[in-house]
């Protein structure tokens, strides 16, 4: 027999409660039960994004907030500073140059975080720019970016900051209003502890100017008409219903574990995880912003990154991530965000450790797990 367990920094374990919500007959959407749904789950992400703002419920993965936080604050022939720090943070500009927008783009080194100074000399040579673009968690390198003092820059411009949370929503402190970040988009799948299929975003009042006066072609993501349905509280179109519905119990579990907390149990996991890593002599690709939702490693010399991983997955039922592009089979990324717990990394850890040793790399056998439970004990 052989149990299948998830450490992918997307999608994440899925708790008893959602799974069970998931499975409940299905509502139609233009009722008043749904319609009940709806107002509380869209007060609750409010708090999760730590905003005032309303919190618009996309039926998409995050790929659609990000794509419908372009097309809403520019128009064909705007400039955008994009931080381009991994596989994600290149999504933006993808997006940008899928709708004509002309990206100016800042390359940081994969593993490193954005030089303030930088971004400072970019703001000030190019005073066209509507709208900066950045990642919160590039699960790609397991890096966190400073938003807080990337935030502290853009908001001495007249440009807009757009940040994709996907992945650091519910595990990362972001606190939208107080740092002035303008838009923050994220996922269903990640922190927020459901299956794929929702995308949210939220936008500042500086940010829905530029709402106003875009002139990009949209429609299935227009947020003038969502915010129209959000009014009434409606969507203007068919919502993920059993998705909303599951969403509803994932959020009542997070309020009851209290945001400080999520973030602490967060750090904890990825302070283990990361200890785990050096102590098997293993060497962290991102040691100096490492992240609390994925710990990214470097393959050690001698060993098949990809074959690792395969092992992993198909003969013990533990699946972590492999490096994306460039990085693929020189890295690999061990998840902690989401419905994991301590036992879950200690089992990802314990198994990481039997492959590593039949694959040929030499360490002694329970280094790693001795050294997670001893930081968890702390």
């Amino acid at each position: 027999m052989k149990k299948n367990y998830l450490l992918t920094p997307g999608p994440t374990p899925l708790p008893p409660e959602v799974c069970e919500a998931l499975s409940r007959p299905i509502i139609h959407h233009r009722t008043p039960q749904f319609q009940a749904v709806l107002k509380e789950v869209s007060e609750s992400l409010k708090d999760m994004f730590q905003t005032k703002n309303d919190v618009f419920i996309l039926t998409a993965s995050g790929t659609g907030a990000m794509e419908a936080a372009v097309v809403n604050l520019l128009s064909w022939g705007d400039k955008a500073l994009v931080i381009e720090g991994g596989k994600f943070g290149e999504r933006w500009t993808e997006l940008c140059e899928a709708y004509g927008i002309k990206p100016i783009v800042i390359k940081v080194e994969w593993g490193k975080d954005l030089d303030p100074d930088m971004l400072k000399q970019y703001l000030e040579k190019e005073s066209a720019i509507k709208a900066v673009f950045a990642t919160l968690c590039e699960t790609s390198t397991g890096v966190t970016f400073d938003i807080r003092k990337i935030a502290e820059i853009v908001k001495e411009t007249p440009a807009v900051l757009a940040i994709d949370a996907i992945s650091g929503l519910g595990a990362i402190d972001l606190k939208m209003d107080e740092w002035g970040v303008d838009v923050v988009v994220s996922g269903s799948q990640k922190g927020f502890m459901l299956p794929p299929g929702l995308g949210f975003i939220s936008v500042s009042k500086k940010a829905w100017k530029l709402v106003e006066e875009s002139q990009c072609p949209k429609y299935y993501f227009d947020l003038k008409e969502a915010k129209k349905a959000l009014d009434k509280t409606d969507t203007p179109f068919t919502p993920a219903i059993g998705l909303v519905i599951a969403l509803d119990t994932a959020l009542k579990m997070m309020h009851g574990e209290g945001i400080e907390n999520i973030f602490k149990r967060h750090r904890k996991l990825a302070e283990a995880t990361r200890a785990a890593m050096v102590a098997l002599g293993l060497e962290l690709f991102a040691p100096d912003a490492a992240s609390d939702a994925v710990t990214a490693v470097k393959v050690p010399r001698g060993v098949d990154g990809e074959k690792l991983v395969k092992v992993m997955r198909d003969d013990y039922g533990v699946t972590i991530a492999g490096g994306q592009s460039e990085m693929k089979g020189k890295i690999f990324r061990i998840a902690h965000m989401g419905y994991i717990g301590e036992f879950d990394i200690i089992l990802g850890i314990s198994c990481l450790e039997k492959v590593l040793k039949k694959l040929g790399y030499n360490f002694e056998l329970g280094a790693g797990v001795k050294a997670a439970q001893e930081t968890l004990l702390k």
